[in-house]
């Protein structure tokens, strides 16, 4: 019997996938962590403006307080339960803000001269020629 034969025994065979997956997932965190410690914080901060830098942060912190929820979970505490809850809930409401302030910054701008210059333009005002002509026919007139 095989390591892997043994393993499969330890736990039922229906969450095998899952656990597979969740294997996955681990190795994908842990390759970005390394990509992300591989440059210094300092040097990576340097080249973002305020915003990204804001970003790098709450992305940071709602990640790292992720893991700590899993970790929770596998020790068999309730992390619904736990000050990390409410914790993720500020940061998400962080998050939520700079979302705000870079949607306002893509937001279209108006320009004031341009819808100025629309309006004038799509209204009909009279000038002299038109006062003294009479867009309704004429009385005894039928139309034709």
């Amino acid at each position: 019997m095989s390591e892997d034969d043994n393993n499969m025994e330890e736990y039922p065979t229906e969450i095998h996938e899952y656990l597979a997956a969740f294997e996955k997932s681990l190795g994908s965190v842990d390759e970005m962590l390394k990509t992300m410690m591989s440059v210094s914080r300092s040097e990576l901060l340097q080249k973002l403006d305020p915003l990204e830098q804001a970003k790098l942060d709450l992305v940071s912190v709602y990640t790292l307080n992720s893991m700590f929820w899993v970790y929770l979970a596998t020790q068999g505490i309730n992390p619904k339960e736990h000050p990390v809850k409410q914790e993720l809930e500020r940061i998400r409401t962080y998050m939520n803000k700079v979302k705000e302030i870079t949607d306002k910054k893509k937001a279209s701008k108006l320009d004031k001269g341009a819808a100025a210059r629309f309006v004038k333009n799509a209204l009909w005002e009279p000038n002299a020629e038109n006062e003294h002509t009479s867009k309704t026919p004429a009385k005894g007139k039928k139309r034709q």
